[in-house]
């Protein structure tokens, strides 16, 4: 039998700050957060329609133990890449505006302490 691992809620240390406002660090964080939980949402969903249409009963350890095949895990990874680049429009647009002023085709580190300065 094997022991339960018990995981940390909460990181150690202080928490990172990208912007001058720390309120803008809060939303981003927000934001990230719920993004994260609609992507997991969107996971179970598609779960249950797998089962629906495999005539299979929809329980939660139903849901709870479908293991998707690799056909799935590439569909659901194009979805979360498409989802996560419509969330993060804003940020990107911002990189290659930041990128096209300076004249230069800049790495997302630098466009990062660019919009911090």
């Amino acid at each position: 039998m094997t022991a339960a691992v018990q995981l940390q809620k909460k990181a150690q240390g202080d928490r990172p700050q990208y912007f001058d406002d720390p309120a803008i660090d809060k939303v981003l964080a927000i934001a990230l957060a719920l993004a994260g939980e609609t992507a997991v949402m969107r996971d179970r969903m598609d779960t249950i329609e797998r089962l629906l249409e495999a005539g299979q009963p929809v329980t939660r350890a139903a849901i709870d133990g479908y293991i998707p095949g690799e056909a799935v895990r590439v569909e659901r990874d194009a979805w979360r890449e498409e989802f996560l680049a419509n969330v993060l429009r804003i940020v990107q647009q911002e990189r290659e505006g930041l990128a096209r002023a300076a004249g230069l085709d800049l790495r997302y580190d630098d466009a990062v302490a660019l919009v911090e300065s």
